[in-house]
């Protein structure tokens, strides 16, 4: 499928230490050889060579280490060649133009790992997680990457495939030698238990991904609360700097005000809001509604009250309209605190006490998600086995209503084909050369 040579800049374009070309297919060391100046046809696999890249004239362009990877043991399984040169943006251009004149083609976003892909040395799942580490800002997300890479999730779905093929081939022998004594005919109430703990099964494994996801990609936090409470000081407590503006005059915050921070093993997504009011502000409405929108989304609020002052009916509006969020219900302004207020976590955002916060905050994400336990790792895998769950679904209410298990194969094929499209052992060519371009040049 690929016959040709491919190279591209691996490294950031920008100044800096080194960059590296990338050169991988049949003719990489031939097409490098023609530009370095040290013999390197013969040298061995995985080694280092010194020397200079010469231009057509023969002239020095750059001092260079060159790294030699002949396959099948290479990221591609092809073999690679890799220029280590100095990391000017000119120079790394020119090496790369050198090699893409002497018969290497321009890689494509994503085309090393599709070829590593296609050529069986990873499954699908693994090129995405290759991709997932690139992506990962936090501790969890580098975590669950690097499982991926090692094929975690392979060894997560194998066992539901292996239940899949069992009963499928239960079936078919049912219907192919019908007149076999010694062959144990399947019925719907042998099938029915089987396909219910199956589901179970596949329940735990959808139950931990949208926990996984929540610590990959971090949790959205909403900070509400009624104007002039703190918000905005609170979310420049958080954050350790004056990102939104913070004044005496109610509905500063106009516009959502964002930020991230790590707590533990959890990102947090931080949105400062405008303050929930009724205002004849056009500009403010409009802030007031953008809040509610992403309230409505929010994975946790924070929800700041004033604890200098009684509670105000807005106060008592947005605890009911929170009630059955995720939230921590925050009293501000603790150090001029003059009324009794329910429990709660009392901070002093303009002086930044707001160590029980952080700690209420780490306490609510204390997640397995670091444990050895394998997860799924992105929207695309957890919606395949949301299609391999529906697919066991109708096939188990087709066996309530009494339908024979050679009818209701049809659906069980089904999910075992959407469980082996998450590994990539079934797929489409065009879906895969969309996700493969959505990969970074070099990679």
């Amino acid at each position: 499928m690929f016959d040709s040579t491919i190279a591209v800049i691996s490294t950031a374009l920008s100044q800096g230490a080194i960059s590296i070309v990338r050169v991988s297919g049949d003719q990489a060391i031939e097409i490098v050889q023609k530009i370095f100046s040290r013999d390197i046809r013969h040298v061995p696999s995985h080694t280092i060579h010194y020397g200079y890249i010469l231009d057509d004239d023969k002239e020095v362009v750059d001092e260079v280490l060159v790294s030699v990877f002949r396959g099948p043991k290479t990221y591609t399984t092809e073999d690679i060649v890799e220029i280590n040169c100095h990391g000017g943006v000119y120079i790394t251009r020119k090496i790369l133009s050198l090699v893409l004149s002497h018969g290497a083609t321009m890689a494509k976003p994503g085309e090393f790992t599709q070829r590593a892909f296609y050529h069986g040395r990873i499954d699908l799942s693994q090129a995405e997680a290759v991709e997932d580490m690139i992506e990962a800002s936090n501790d969890t997300a580098s975590h669950m990457a690097i499982q991926g890479i090692q094929g975690s999730v392979k060894k997560l779905l194998e066992p539901l495939i292996e239940d899949i093929l069992n009963i499928i081939a239960q079936i078919e022998v049912n219907i192919d030698y019908p007149e076999y004594e010694d062959v144990e005919q399947l019925t719907t109430e042998e099938l029915l238990p089987m396909t219910k703990q199956w589901l179970t099964k596949l329940d735990k494994i959808l139950s931990r991904a949208q926990c996984g996801q929540l610590a990959k990609k971090g949790i959205d936090t909403v900070l509400i609360g009624r104007p002039n409470v703190g918000k905005s000081s609170l979310l420049n407590a958080l954050l350790e700097e004056d990102k939104a503006i913070v004044t005496d005059i109610a509905g500063t915050t106009r516009d959502l005000v964002e930020g991230q921070i790590h707590i533990g093993p959890a990102q947090f997504n931080l949105i400062d809001t405008a303050g929930l009011r009724k205002s004849s502000d056009a500009i403010e409405q409009i802030g007031i509604e953008k809040t509610q929108e992403k309230l409505a989304q929010a994975q946790l609020v924070l929800l700041i009250l004033d604890g200098s002052q009684p509670l105000t009916k807005e106060d008592e509006d947005l605890l009911e309209q929170t009630k059955d969020k995720n939230r921590l219900i925050i009293y501000n302004k603790k150090d001029v605190k003059s009324e009794k207020h329910p429990d709660g976590i009392w901070i002093s955002a303009q002086n930044k006490e707001i160590d029980a916060l952080l700690e209420a905050m780490k306490d609510l994400y204390q997640q397995d998600v670091l444990t050895e336990q394998p997860l799924l790792s992105n929207e695309r895998q957890i919606g395949l086995l949301n299609q391999a769950k529906q697919d066991m679904l109708q096939a188990k209410e087709a066996m309530e209503q009494g339908v024979e298990p050679d009818l209701v194969e049809i659906d069980i094929q089904a999910a075992h084909d959407h469980l082996k499209e998450i590994l990539g052992e079934v797929h489409r060519e065009d879906l895969l050369d969309t996700l493969f371009s959505k990969f970074c040049l070099g990679k």
